[in-house]
């Protein structure tokens, strides 16, 4: 990397400032000077604009799905309309109100969407365009809309409410059509009671002119548009959730309250054909099993070569508590349960054909969690679910930090995606992603960019945002190299945070080398360094680093002096002792308080590092008097001299991650001395615990540094505390060891500089 002089930067500014001026002065007198250049351009010409919007959509809400043009559309509680084609071809729109997606429809093959507000608004958009827009909207003003409906190829959208009617829009003209089904002349004419809400709407797939009405108390009635009455009514004691159709139109399934499913025939309304309770325990006598949980929806499809699929979420029994959400699967005599990582919002099982009146051949089914998107493969056993190949798993862990590098070596993608096509996971389907519509036309690509994105859990992800999409690269683990805690008293040792004690909080990289080095909330950095080859590392690197802030406030026993600042060790030729195998640096003072003891405990037992990055060094900052370290604030890594700087609200310190020694160690005392413009009363996270400060001691698993190390350390530390501008002597040393951070401390000097002001200003 260049030498990089600040001085020298601000010298050369005033010189040709000052020369600039005068050569301007000379070609114009300030008799005949050149008129002003009136700027025309003012702030309000410029704004932030978003381009690109990456991540899962937040707070899914509806789903669907355009059989024909192979589109899946996601709304959310916000608004917010997210479009997914094959790999790449995304869209983002907003509904201006904002209000809540509470349904989806599409008109297949037409290039439209039909989108319901829980404000009791329709839109329709527009998707023939780039940028999709609406073309109409409807406002309901006296009744809410709980479900819509629109048959295939049919130009009529059937919209029920809250009060129990279901209104009829034309789709072309989008407005009434002053067809009403009132809910008192749908049921029978003897009931008296409200039947509730309508929840379900579907045509008879042999027949466009019979319409399948549910109402929430467990009334279905099976309507005629042609004479305006009802053919059949069908009644359940439990409340009805959703209602399915058999392509055939002779049978509908309804999933109700108890976790029951109903199959009934179409001509025989006095009761159901079979119930079914998938997740009941089946009582002996002949009793009714015991209820369950909702079945929040259900889906009947059929194929030419065998059974029909029964799909449906929920309906799990009510003593299997703390059980994850799930999928369940019926086909012929088996059923499968499939679990989710969250709960389910909704789903929609993908057919061959987008005709009712067919054999769907269902091939997979999408499931809309609440923070992540699943495919699940129904053609193969096991049913294992496809590889998302869009970039949702994002916020898979909460991102903590993000860096953007642009411009990057052209080599660098190429290699973090070979190391990374290792990676991946095993089970996956084996078929292609099957969402795979639109079109998406591949621009220039003018340099390289990469996103670095930190999480939560402590992994690390490498981003390929060359394109207007991204694709994951590389996933790197940083927790790998620390023991993990079993049980409660096993916990790493750390006030500073409850939970995700291996969180990112500062990322820093240098593309041209690929060190990459990352400081995390536990008080500890991680130096990596890249490499092709899978390596076993038998020890792993370490150095714990005593940092505080001031000098007067140690806690020591009565009539001892604080423990120095270490001496470094040696003769003239450095020859620094590896690390050992991490000693137990647990200790405790006279009254109990802990001491020397990291955060995170690294492993003793061998680490196995595959392709990629690989640890070089593990830094970590240490109790001190019975007080957690503070955060790291700051962090920066110089790959030319094999240096990384960093500090906290305490102090800053530089290590030497080449020969795993730490070269400096300043508290902020001694770099303000008495001119500290801040003031930085002792803080602890503990309120009950005494502040406590004091000297600066760095306990490393080395036995000494060389006197090369001591001379310029010296030196260092002299024109830090006295403010001198200039180290005009250098230490004289080898040859070959001229690439050593030490060769040039002026170079040091000046790169150091740029880095503490940085941590001392966070």
């Amino acid at each position: 990397m260049r030498k990089f002089n600040i001085r020298k930067v601000l010298d050369g500014l005033t010189a040709g400032s000052s020369s600039a001026s005068q050569q301007q002065q000379q070609q114009h007198p300030p008799g005949n000077r050149e008129p002003e250049i009136q700027e025309t351009l003012q702030s309000e010409h410029f704004q932030l604009c978003k381009t690109v919007r990456h991540g899962f959509p937040y707070q899914p809400s509806a789903l669907a799905f355009d059989p024909v043009q192979k589109i899946l559309a996601v709304g959310t509680q916000t608004g917010a309309l997210r479009l997914f084609g094959r790999p790449g071809v995304e869209c983002y729109c907003q509904h201006d109100s904002g209000a809540a997606v509470i349904q989806l429809q599409f008109l297949i093959n037409e290039g439209a969407l039909v989108s319901a507000l829980a404000d009791d608004t329709l839109h329709l958009w527009n998707l023939r365009q780039k940028r999709p827009a609406i073309l109409h909207s409807l406002k309901f003003c006296r009744e809410r809309v709980t479900f819509c409906h629109l048959p295939f190829q049919s130009k009529w959208l059937y919209v029920g409410t809250e009060r129990g009617n279901i209104h009829i829009v034309n789709v072309e003209s989008f407005t009434l059509s002053g067809y009403v089904i009132m809910w008192n002349k749908a049921i029978e004419l003897s009931s008296k009671s409200h039947p509730g809400p309508v929840v379900h709407i579907s045509d008879n797939p042999m027949d466009e002119g019979k319409l399948l009405i549910g109402f929430e108390s467990g009334t279905v009635v099976l309507w005629d548009l042609k004479s305006k009455k009802a053919d059949y009514r069908y009644t359940y004691d439990e409340a009805i959730h959703s209602v399915a159709w058999h392509h055939e139109g002779k049978q509908f399934i309804c999933s109700h309250s108890d976790g029951t499913l109903t199959i009934w025939n179409v001509r025989s309304p006095a009761k159901p054909v079979q119930t079914i309770t998938p997740h009941g325990k089946q009582l002996k006598d002949g009793k009714k099993p015991e209820p369950c949980k909702p079945i929040l929806k259900v889906e009947f499809k059929t194929t030419r070569s065998g059974e029909p699929f029964i799909i449906l979420s929920g309906g799990l029994s009510y003593d299997t508590v703390g059980r994850r959400p799930c999928l369940t699967v019926m086909h012929g005599k088996s059923t499968a349960v499939l679990e989710m990582d969250y709960s389910i919002v909704d789903f929609l099982t993908l057919c061959e054909t987008p005709y009712p009146n067919d054999f769907q051949e269902p091939y997979a089914v999408v499931v809309l969690l609440e923070k992540d998107l699943v495919l699940i493969d129904l053609a193969q056993n096991g049913y294992p679910i496809f590889e998302n190949p869009y970039p949702l798993s994002i916020h898979e862990s909460p991102v903590t930090c993000c860096e953007y590098f642009a411009d990057c070596p052209v080599d660098l993608i190429p290699a973090l995606y070979s190391v990374g096509a290792r990676q991946k996971r095993q089970g996956y389907s084996k078929k292609e992603w099957p969402i795979n519509g639109g079109n998406w036309g591949l621009g220039a690509q003018s340099y390289p960019e990469i996103i670095i994105t930190g999480h939560a859990d402590g992994s690390v992800k490498f981003w390929d945002a060359s394109a207007i999409t991204l694709q994951v690269l590389y996933k790197l683990k940083t927790s790998k190299v620390f023991e993990k805690s079993r049980n409660k008293d096993d916990r790493p040792n750390t006030d500073i945070v409850d939970e995700d004690p291996y969180a990112i909080q500062i990322i820093s990289w240098c593309p041209e080398s690929r060190m990459l080095c990352i400081a995390g909330v536990s008080a500890h950095v991680i130096i990596y360094r890249f490499s092709k080859q899978e390596v076993i590392t038998e020890v792993i690197p370490m150095l714990e680093v005593r940092l505080l802030y001031e000098i007067n406030d140690v806690e020591t026993p009565e009539g001892e002096q604080p423990p120095p600042l270490p001496t470094p060790v040696g003769g003239s030729n450095p020859q620094p002792i590896p690390p050992q195998s991490h000693p137990s640096t647990s200790s405790s003072s006279s009254d109990g308080l802990r001491d020397n003891v990291p955060c995170l405990k690294v492993k003793n037992s061998p680490l196995k590092q595959s392709p990629g990055y690989q640890t070089e060094l593990v830094i970590q900052l240490v109790w001190v008097g019975g007080e957690p370290p503070q955060q790291i604030t700051s962090l920066a890594v110089n790959s030319s001299y094999g240096l990384v700087v960093f500090g906290n609200c305490n102090g800053i310190a530089m290590v030497d991650y080449l020969q795993k020694a730490v070269l400096l160690n300043l508290g902020t005392i001694e770099l303000y001395g008495s001119n500290d413009p801040y003031r930085r009363e002792p803080r602890s996270p503990r309120k009950s615990r005494q502040p406590s400060g004091g000297v600066l001691i760095v306990t490393s698993c080395m036995c000494g540094l060389s006197s090369l190390y001591s001379e310029s350390m010296k030196k260092l530390r002299s024109s830090f505390l006295t403010g001198l501008c200039d180290i005009s002597e250098g230490t004289v040393v080898p040859e070959d060891r001229c690439k050593s951070p030490t060769s040039d401390v002026e170079v040091m000097y000046d790169w150091i500089s740029l880095c503490l002001h940085g941590a001392l200003m966070d």
